[in-house]
């Protein structure tokens, strides 16, 4: 069942936009605080695995404030796209790009995941963090991603997990349902925001069910690696 952040009664699509665009001004201090800064150490990571396929042109999906769109520049890239559903999240990534002199490189284009305004193998690589499980339809967002794509490019996925392993688990679980929902209230005034975070982690296909999911929509070979003790997914989906 799709889980959607306000129950408004509108598509999940426009309540995730809603969401987003209501959360912008404070979702990168958040985002690092929340996760005691290891989601820097998580893109990192996602970047690294794109090194050997050396890519000069990225499309960075779901982009957010583009912190994956920047991480990317360390690849040396001709040019980074960051699309975002959220013209408010969008317009955050836009100023922190300006700020760093950066525009030159990153740009960024307010845009349907599910719909990409891109023709057919467009980009030698595709990144996207925690931001497929916030698609409507997340084949299609997948198929998508794969029509863009060139032969012998690669997708990278950061997505959220909830970890197996007791006490870890037990523990986690706490923090992640009580604890984060309530500091998110606190700091961004949007109790639902944070709420649908872990809601929406706990619905999603996980390990190798999004590994197959990724199958599905076309990649010829898919992988996922376990990060910090199974918080998070890295995920790889690769064409030949």
């Amino acid at each position: 069942m799709s889980v959607k952040p306000y129950g408004t009664g509108g598509s999940k699509k426009q309540e995730v936009r809603q969401m987003f665009d209501n959360i912008a001004p404070t979702y990168d201090f958040l985002n690092h605080a929340l996760s005691l800064n290891i989601d820097k150490i998580w893109r990192r990571k996602a970047i690294n695995s794109l090194r050997s396929i050396n890519p000069k042109k990225i499309l960075d999906i779901a982009t957010g404030t583009g912190d994956l769109a920047i991480a990317a520049l360390k690849l040396g890239p001709d040019s980074v796209i960051g699309v975002d559903i959220s013209e408010g999240m969008i317009r955050v990534g836009q100023q922190k790009v300006e700020a760093k002199g950066l525009q030159r490189v990153i740009s960024f284009q307010t845009a349907d995941s599910e719909e990409l305004p891109f023709d057919d193998c467009q980009f030698d690589a595709l990144t996207v963090a925690f931001g497929v499980r916030n698609f409507e339809n997340p084949q299609k967002g997948l198929a998508e991603m794969c029509r863009v794509l060139k032969p012998r490019g690669r997708l990278v996925v950061l997505e959220f997990m909830m970890p197996r392993s007791f006490p870890f688990k037990q523990l986690y679980q706490l923090y992640f349902q009580k604890i984060l929902p309530l500091i998110g209230k606190v700091i961004s005034k949007d109790f639902s925001a944070y709420q649908y975070l872990p809601d929406s982690v706990q619905k999603f296909p996980q390990g190798e069910d999004f590994v197959q999911m990724l199958k599905e929509a076309g990649f010829d070979k898919a992988s996922f690696k376990s990060l910090s003790f199974g918080i998070a997914g890295l995920y790889i989906g690769d064409l030949t």
